[in-house]
């Protein structure tokens, strides 16, 4: 069966009110949650970006079962990776086991405040896999010196280990990210149910590895009233994650997405309260073979009307 997790997204909600949703998510029995890491929300509408490191330590003290993860972390400008291999291993203990590292060659929209530029996809993946083998050897223990094509450690050491590492998952789009998630990740994560990258994924060296989607919806019981939030907040995913990885800010977002209607964005994302369609939604996911998808919910204050609902009508749905 496919486990259906819940996002916290950090783009639409303070760090206080994350916490509380996953508390809820966790009471409403979804399987696993995972956060954004962000430094800008996509839309200036969106309106929050906290940090969401500190959100997860929050969260491990105040859930007891519900697994957490990171989707997608960048471990490449405003993280070394040894400061996060240090952040996933606190979080493993914290969390008591229940943390994995899903990790991404980023966005120029949260990376490029530490001014490091912005290099082509084929350097920031280069870098992705450098990082990746760093993160691996330091959850692994002992002391590591390295000393690479764009990155340099000197005798560095993890204190705080926990028993087992944490799984690390590896973002995949293309060939080249398959490559890295199959030869490094214990696990694939995509945004699209593309089944060529499961294959990919499997092919080089990912087959049988837990691979996990994610899927916006908006969720209200005026259709809409859940179009029009989904417009407003998330009209800049249909643009493509080419696009999305590239732009700077929230302004940018603004322009590229200026022309794009309420029904363009409701024929991507699920609006209103048709069970049905949310589950039509998922299916190709589960189709593709991705053994878990996370859900977005639209809307920062919407979340505890769509975590009862889910309790009720969408989980038995998709379960059934």
């Amino acid at each position: 069966m496919t486990r259906i997790g819940y996002t916290m997204m950090t783009e639409q909600a303070g760090p206080r009110e994350l916490v509380g949703h996953v508390v809820g998510a966790e009471r409403a029995g979804f399987d696993f949650s995972v956060i954004s890491d962000h430094s800008f929300p996509w839309l200036a509408s969106q309106g929050h970006a906290p940090y969401a490191w500190s959100v997860l330590g929050a969260a491990a003290q105040a859930t007891t079962r519900i697994p957490l993860m990171t989707y997608v972390t960048c471990p490449t400008f405003r993280y070394h990776p040894a400061v996060i291999a240090q952040k996933a291993a606190t979080m493993q203990l914290l969390s008591q086991g229940r943390f994995r590292l899903g990790l991404g060659s980023g966005e120029n929209l949260n990376e490029h405040i530490v001014g490091a530029g912005w290099p082509a996809a084929h350097v920031r993946l280069e870098m992705l896999e450098e990082a990746v083998g760093i993160i691996r050897s330091l959850l692994a223990g002992g002391s590591v010196t390295h000393h690479g094509a764009h990155f340099d450690v000197d005798n560095a050491k993890l204190w705080d280990l926990p028993d087992d590492p944490p799984p690390i998952g590896i973002a995949a789009s293309g060939d080249r990210s398959c490559e890295i998630a199959g030869r490094y990740g214990d696990l694939l994560i995509a945004t699209e149910p593309e089944r060529d990258l499961l294959t990919a994924f499997g092919a080089y060296g990912g087959s049988g590895k837990p691979s996990v989607g994610q899927l916006a919806v908006c969720y209200d019981t005026d259709r809409d009233a859940a179009m029009a939030r989904a417009h407003d907040q998330f009209r800049w995913s249909v643009a493509g994650w080419k696009v999305n990885a590239e732009l700077p800010g929230p302004a940018g977002f603004e322009q590229a997405s200026q022309y794009t209607r309420p029904e363009d964005v409701a024929d991507a994302i699920p609006c209103g309260d048709d069970v049905e369609d949310f589950v039509g939604a998922v299916c190709p996911y589960i189709d593709a073979g991705f053994t878990e998808v996370a859900l977005i919910q639209i809307g920062g204050g919407h979340q505890e009307a769509f975590l009862d609902w889910a309790e009720a009508k969408l989980l038995p749905a998709l379960r059934g």
